[in-house]
């Protein structure tokens, strides 16, 4: 049987107003039903920008323990900031993930007091234009994606503008034993609309397959891969696909990894019901229940054991 295949979208034809724009649009949608991720390149991200987040998140990260748990997140209420190596594990697991990893979200952008490491300076307005440049590539996607579904254009947008979209600056460090069960991350589903992420630095990201295969993802320069969460499989009734993904150990223990995921969230009031004409469409019965986007991450993040972001 051959190995499937992630569904590569151009940026640029979802710019169009072509007849490449709909073949890149139908290329999107069946992808997200299908696969539930795809690969957009090229990106508009700039390879530079991604170069020095990587660059800076590095250096933040060789930062001594105790210099970074004084930005830890419990401690900034939902303004962003750093957890520490085994903080988090995935829903129906025993064993943490080995990774750390910073949070930057749209209060950290726009609050003075926000955590920002005092040791590392370059790192604020380096990570404020890649979420800038993150949140306007996602926009078009999303843009996207309701054309797909038969919905207005800015249906998913709309939902997005003012929530508490996340950039995660994830460290996953070398290790010497790692710990019998532990991942770098265990199989897990995305919680929040759309993720989109750049080229890590390092192999190690499978998707689960229908059939039940791991398909290794690795991401090359000028590409961006990106997945339906939870809550988009949920307002699709299921028709966009929340895949099970994970991030596997490396085949050398000395070799660290970063990635830096951007987690596309609607406003916490907005209702994550099916929306009626998706449920017609997958069927005529609605498979999520009804709730809202708060108390769904809520839910979610105590299954993580990592405390909710506002």
């Amino acid at each position: 049987m051959p190995r499937p295949t992630i569904p590569v979208v151009s940026y640029p034809d979802l710019l169009s107003t072509t007849a490449e724009r709909q073949r890149a649009i139908a290329t999107l949608g069946q992808a997200l039903e299908n696969v539930g991720f795809f690969i957009l390149e090229p990106h508009p991200v700039s390879p530079e920008v991604v170069r020095r987040a990587y660059q800076v998140a590095a250096a933040v990260f060789a930062l001594p323990e105790a210099a970074k748990v004084r930005y830890s997140l419990p401690q900034q209420q939902g303004s962003g900031g750093f957890s520490s190596l085994g903080s988090e594990q995935a829903k129906g697991y025993t064993v943490p993930d080995l990774k750390e990893f910073w949070h930057i979200n749209r209060h950290s952008l726009s609050h003075a007091e926000a955590p920002w490491p005092q040791e590392v300076p370059s790192f604020r307005p380096v990570m404020t234009r890649l979420y800038q440049q993150l949140m306007a590539c996602a926009e078009v996607v999303l843009e996207a994606c309701a054309e797909y579904l038969g919905q207005p254009q800015d249906w998913l947008v709309a939902m997005a503008t003012g929530g508490n979209t996340v950039l995660r600056l994830a460290h996953y460090p070398a290790v010497e034993v790692a710990p019998l069960g532990s991942l770098r991350a265990a199989p897990h589903e995305d919680i929040n609309l759309i993720t989109l992420l750049c080229e890590a630095t390092a192999p190690g990201l499978e998707i689960l397959t229908r059939t039940g295969q791991w398909l290794p993802v690795q991401t090359h320069p000028g590409q961006i891969v990106v997945d339906t969460g939870d809550m988009l499989q949920s307002l699709t009734n299921g028709l966009f696909k929340s895949t099970t993904h994970r991030v596997v150990n490396p085949q050398s223990n000395n070799q660290a990894r970063l990635s830096m995921p951007f987690f596309v969230h609607p406003r916490p009031e907005v209702d994550l019901t099916p929306e009626p004409t998706l449920v017609e469409r997958t069927g005529g019965t609605a498979q999520f229940p009804p709730i809202t986007a708060a108390a769904y991450l809520a839910q979610r993040l105590g299954e993580i054991q990592v405390e909710p972001v506002s």
